[in-house]
């Protein structure tokens, strides 16, 4: 059940980068950041990620498509080893399988811990540099043609307690994120074929976050 946990921390913070950069509107350190990303509604892509746990020598790798909408949530359909869809909004953790049995695996009313990463997740959207600041320390690196890579190292006891260190990388876009957890254990995402267009969710996708 702890790995389970962090494994869905992890995957949550990874998208919190997706969803807040895009909504950066600060300045000093960060700024370099909110002039070289796009700023959107929508966007839709595909992922890869590696999940390295201690002890085992063979990485966990998955594949799949995501759509992030900033005032619903993220859409994150995993299709390799095995189809599956978690659905992140603010309230809660919703799974899909494929075969269509879908289960609640985090609610905030009843896991008031999880419910308060899930805020910060949706502070991070609203582009909430003072939460941001308040919690993690930032390192910026402007690099060549555009790019960027920022480093967070958790402020609090709390969030210390499952990462040591998160790393993102991109241009116009998020394009890969690493996470490193108090534990040992690390996460990388890749992320690619971006597309923020159309600007509003499609009929199917707005029914996904039902």
């Amino acid at each position: 059940m702890k790995r389970r946990s962090s494994f869905l921390l992890s995957s949550m913070l990874a998208l919190a980068a997706v969803l807040w950069l895009p909504s950066v509107r600060a300045a000093d350190d960060l700024a370099v950041i909110q002039q070289r990303v796009a700023q959107v509604e929508v966007l839709r892509g595909q992922f890869e990620q590696e999940k390295r746990i201690t002890g085992f020598k063979n990485p966990l790798r998955s594949q799949g498509r995501f759509v992030v909408a900033r005032q619903k949530g993220v859409i994150w359909a995993t299709e390799k080893p095995f189809p599956s869809e978690m659905v992140i909004t603010r309230d809660r953790i919703l799974s899909r399988q494929r075969d269509g049995s879908q289960r609640v695996e985090v609610d905030g009313r009843e896991q008031p811990a999880l419910r308060s990463v899930n805020a910060m997740m949706f502070a991070l959207v609203s582009g909430d540099v003072a939460a941001l600041s308040s919690r993690f320390e930032t390192q910026v690196q402007a690099l060549p043609d555009n790019g960027w890579r920022l480093g967070l190292k958790p402020r609090s006891a709390a969030l210390a307690k499952a990462f040591a260190r998160i790393e993102l990388s991109g241009d116009r876009y998020v394009r890969e994120v690493r996470i490193e957890e108090a534990n040992g254990d690390s996460t990388l995402l890749r992320f690619s074929a971006l597309k923020d267009t159309p600007a509003t969710l499609a009929a199917d996708e707005a029914r996904r976050f039902d």
